[in-house]
């Protein structure tokens, strides 16, 4: 079972990012920094050597006394393994302890084959990549809904056969390592946020691919809500007119007029069959009227769905990921939007940009719960 964290685990994890960043080298610094005593911080690093995650190296510049030894992370030893599901293929990677990916590759897998069958494809995977070395944990992005509770999927649209599935578990039990399980969105959120914003900002990231996601961060953190569906604008109503239904029920919602499967859709509905969202990307890079058009205007829309939260959350980013952030016409058609629909003061020093984490963000974000869930010391 995965640990839970707790106030060491969390002080031990923010020595070893301070450290890892460069921002501190030394006890002392770590204490000025903390804002701790200095004989708290020792008893805290010497664990952290104790279990190889800090090393002594060298001394660093005196500043009136006794030169203090300067302090770097082990990196040469344990790693978190981090893996992210999509429908017809999983992302995996391994990273160390200050969050370098060191290898990553793309297996196939089926995900409505279930997710017994699934996991173990994954785990066959990570055991590959991981090779000899020291594992500490493995995290986990699902594409559905995820009971933090249980680390079970809850009530997925794209996921048969694996409602309530304790997917923490499972992986547990494959890899004899803790386990963390989140949603994709509020990992590749994380991910991306703690690669270009500092910890004390807040950031939205969308997920625009075959369906559209989303993950919201605070301080740093992820923004769960009350039921885990925080950031879920996939719902967001865009036209009640509109004939197509979506998986929630209701009709004109979001995913269904500005995701990639919608993009498909509405091509061959104007007779112009595409096999994905790819494709029309491809006609819209290669000048196609009817594809340029319809990926504009589904910026525009999810722009629509965006200027609400922007004007009620007030971040300082929204950071586009997914199949159709590599389209300048989509972005600039959702920061056109979100600029004419939201107050000036809300959009004064906002960035709206594509994601600079591309297809490893969610692995960032994985490998970061699960360095948050294990002691470190341990």
């Amino acid at each position: 079972m995965p640990l839970s964290p707790n106030p060491l685990d969390d002080q031990n994890r923010r020595i070893v990012e301070l450290v890892a960043g460069g921002q501190a080298a030394s006890r002392s610094e770590l204490a000025k920094i903390l804002d701790v005593a200095v004989s708290t911080v020792s008893l805290r690093v010497q664990a952290l050597i104790d279990a190889d995650v800090l090393r002594e190296d060298g001394h660093g510049n005196s500043s009136g006394g006794r030169r203090p030894r300067r302090l770097r992370v082990n990196v040469a030893e344990a790693r978190i393994l981090a893996a992210e599901l999509g429908g017809g293929h999983a992302r995996i990677g391994l990273l160390d302890l200050t969050g370098k990916l060191h290898a990553s590759e793309t297996i196939p897998i089926n995900i409505a084959a279930g997710p017994e069958e699934t996991l173990k494809k994954v785990a066959a995977g990570c055991r590959a990549l991981a090779g000899d070395t020291e594992i500490r944990a493995i995290g986990m992005a699902l594409p559905g809904p995820v009971r933090l509770q249980t680390g079970s999927v809850d009530q997925p649209s794209r996921m048969p056969g694996w409602q309530g599935y304790r997917v923490r578990e499972r992986l547990t039990e494959l890899l004899g390592v803790p386990a963390v399980v989140d949603n994709d969105a509020n990992l590749m959120a994380l991910g991306e946020h703690h690669r270009r914003l500092s910890p004390a900002e807040d950031s939205i990231t969308v997920k625009a691919g075959t369906a559209i996601g989303s993950g919201i961060i605070v301080q740093g953190a992820i923004h769960r809500g009350a039921t885990a569906a925080a950031g879920d604008i996939t719902h967001t109503q865009i036209d009640p007119t509109l004939n197509e239904p979506c998986s929630c029920g209701n009709r004109g919602c979001l995913e269904t007029v500005a995701s990639g499967a919608s993009l498909v859709r509405q091509m061959g509905e104007l007779g112009q069959s595409v096999p994905d969202a790819a494709a029309v990307l491809a006609l819209a890079r290669d000048g196609d009227p009817t594809a340029t058009t319809l990926i504009r205007t589904a910026g525009t829309h999810l722009g629509q769905a965006l200027s609400g939260v922007v004007n009620f959350f007030n971040p300082h980013a929204v950071f586009l990921t997914g199949s159709l952030s590599a389209s300048e016409p989509f972005i600039a058609a959702v920061r056109s939007r979100v600029y004419e629909a939201c107050h000036p003061l809300a959009t004064q020093t906002l960035l709206i940009e594509a994601a600079a984490s591309g297809q490893d963000a969610a692995l960032y974000g994985a490998a970061r719960i699960a360095l948050d869930a294990v002691d470190l010391t341990a």
